[in-house]
C-alpha cells in the first residue's frame, strides 16, 4: 500500500489515502458537520487559531480544519502525483 501524506499547514500531515473531501468552511451544511464532529470528539483543529480555510472530510468520520486554502491542497495533491509520474518513468527508461 502506497502512504502518502499532505501537508495541511503548520507542519501538520495526513495521510491523503484517507481524504474523501477537502471544503471550504462557508456553507451551512459544512457548518453542520463540522459541529456534530465537534460533539461527537471526531474533530481535528489544524489551525494554530487562525481562520479556518478548508475543512478535510476523512473516510473514518473524522473532520480536520486547516488554515490552508482547499485550491493550494489540492495543488500539493497534484505536484506531488505529476513528480511520483515523471519518478516512474524515469524508472522504465
Amino acid at each position: 500500500m502506497d502512504f502518502k501524506l499532505v501537508n495541511i499547514g503548520f507542519g501538520n500531515v495526513i495521510s491523503a489515502n484517507r481524504i474523501v473531501a477537502i471544503v471550504k468552511p462557508e456553507s451551512a451544511p459544512i457548518k453542520r458537520i463540522i459541529n456534530e464532529a465537534r460533539d461527537q470528539g471526531k474533530l481535528v483543529d489544524a489551525t494554530y487559531g487562525r481562520r479556518t480555510r478548508a475543512v478535510i472530510i476523512c473516510d473514518s468520520d473524522h473532520i480536520v480544519l486547516s488554515a490552508v486554502q482547499p485550491e493550494t491542497m489540492a495543488n500539493r495533491f497534484h505536484t506531488k502525483d505529476i513528480k511520483e509520474i515523471n519518478d516512474k518513468k524515469g524508472e522504465l527508461i
